[in-house]
């Protein structure tokens, strides 16, 4: 999974994608193992990110479920891990930031 994790961040460093988060969900009470956040500089930018993704993720073997994208936010199911890509000022209004560190603090059960 690591390698995984590592391949994309990579990826997104490589192409200027700023504020790289990784947040590890396995035992929250979240649907996905790993979460990747990303800020992109404009609609272009993200695109072309997915596109790198796509290239190079799908030639080690990766499958993408889904891809949803919009002017300021993309998301990249790849089922255990989910990426999102959002313009800054998207990132700034949702702050999924703090909702997934809260969830990561969770112990299970609790």
């Amino acid at each position: 999974m690591q390698t995984r994790i590592d391949a994309i961040t990579q990826i997104l460093d490589e192409k200027k994608a700023e504020d790289i988060q990784i947040f590890d969900m396995r035992g929250k009470d979240y649907f996905t193992d790993f979460v990747i956040l990303a800020t992109t500089l404009t609609q272009r930018h993200a695109l072309s990110l997915i596109d790198e993704l796509k290239t190079k993720l799908k030639a080690k073997g990766e499958e993408f479920l889904s891809i949803e994208s919009s002017e300021d936010w993309s998301v990249i199911d790849l089922g255990d891990i989910i990426i999102h890509l959002l313009s800054e000022q998207y990132r700034l209004k949702y702050n999924i930031e703090e909702l997934l560190n809260s969830l990561e603090k969770q112990k299970l059960g609790s």
